[in-house]
This record gives structure tokens, sequence and C-alpha cells, in this order.
């Protein structure tokens, strides 16, 4: 079990990171939250010895797709619908999303997650690789199929 300090200075480095993954898959701020106390309370319990700080990001991050992904497919949540969508207005901050973002949000998941690893964690296709376990030309092969949405989304946005 990590110490109390060793928590706070994940929290601090990885913490950002760990919601905006989560935003990107779950698109909820209650859902992000649980997940976000679930990644660090299994650092806490759970996680190896790392052998770099590289190493301890890239398995948190990880945990945090695996976390994301489960939660996706509990039988609570594809049974259920957010508050947020019954509403007839708007939810308070939705229409401050740049077209880009919501772009990116309406990719699919396997998309979703290279492009953030890619542009907004800056990360090389060869460690996107590692941490999603995934072959390196799959990875490139993603990253253009997910520009070239992009790029056609954006398209019609402007049209």
């Amino acid at each position: 079990m990590r110490s109390e300090e060793e928590a706070g200075r994940a929290i601090d480095l990885y913490g950002d990171t760990v919601r905006r993954i989560c935003m990107v898959h779950l698109k909820n701020a209650a859902d992000t939250e649980d997940i976000f106390q679930t990644v660090f309370l299994k650092y806490v319990l759970h996680s190896p010895d790392f052998d770099s700080p590289e190493h301890e990001k890239a398995w948190i991050i990880r945990v945090t797709v695996n976390a994301c992904k489960d939660l996706l497919k509990s039988f609570f949540h594809s049974k259920t619908l957010p508050l947020d969508t019954l509403r007839a207005v708007p939810a308070k901050g939705t229409e401050d999303y740049s077209d880009v973002l919501e772009a990116v949000l309406s990719l699919p998941a396997k998309y979703k997650d290279v492009v953030y690893l890619y542009y907004y964690e800056e990360y090389s296709a060869a460690e996107i690789s590692r941490i999603l376990r995934k072959n390196v030309n799959t990875v490139y092969t993603l990253l253009n199929r997910a520009r070239q949405m992009l790029k056609d989304k954006l398209e019609e946005v402007e049209k």
C-alpha cells in the first residue's frame, strides 16, 4: 500500500490527465469523478513498483481507459439515461465547446484514445502502442482515420 504523500503526488501529477481521459470517454462529470476515485484507489492499494515516471503515467492511463470501458459496458450504464439528456434546455457550459472538441468527442472510442494521447498528452505512436497494447502500425492507421473523420466533420460544420 502506498503512503498518503505518494497518493497526493500522483493526484497532483496525473489528476488532470485522468479527468480529461474520463471526460473524453464518458462525457459526464459524475462518472468522471467516480472513475477518478477508482483509479487512484487502485494506485494506492494495488499498483506495482514503477521503473520510471513514464511507466507510472502509462499505468495510470491504462487503468483509466480500462475503468472507463468497464463503466460503459456495465448493465447500469447501458440501461440508464443521464438527467441532462432529459432537459429541454442544453446543459450549462455545453454551448461553449469548440467545433474541434465536439468533433473529437464524437469519434468512436478507439479513435478518441489515440487522438487524445497523441495530441493532448504528446505521446509518440510507439508509446501509444505500448500504453494501449496495439501494434504501432495500428496506431498510425487509427490516427490517419481519425484525422480524416475529423476533417470531414469539421468541413460539414463550416458548410
